[in-house]
């Protein structure tokens, strides 16, 4: 059993910033794992965030570039995704998810980003 818990997420101003962060418990091993940030807006697919693989190699989605920041602690089964200069259009529930060697791929149940101006 893999369990992946967000936390971090909240209400903030225009311009403002949050730290969410996804704690991956259970039979994973995290540093072989290739973690993601999705975000889902109200009436909108899901949309991958952020991804960093288990060499460090780092991929933003352009809407962010240059506002996020993703990083792991693979000491500490842990995924953060800094989020800078926050706008309303950043307004989702934000999950993350796992992509493990042979294993199908792991989601969080996420947490509610809401950006207000």
């Amino acid at each position: 059993q893999v369990q992946l818990v967000e936390s971090g997420g909240g209400s903030v101003q225009a311009g403002g910033s949050l730290e969410l962060s996804c704690l991956a418990s259970g039979y994973i091993f995290f540093s072989t794992c290739k973690m993601h940030w999705f975000r889902q807006a109200p009436g909108k697919e899901r949309e991958l965030v952020s991804s960093i693989s288990s060499d460090g190699t780092i991929t933003y989605a352009d809407s962010v570039k240059g506002r996020f920041a993703i990083s792991r602690d693979n000491a500490k089964n842990t995924l953060n995704l800094q989020m800078n200069s926050l706008k309303t259009e950043d307004t989702a529930v934000y999950y993350c998810a796992a992509d493990c060697p042979y294993r199908p791929r792991y989601w969080g149940r996420g947490t509610q980003v809401t950006v207000s101006s």
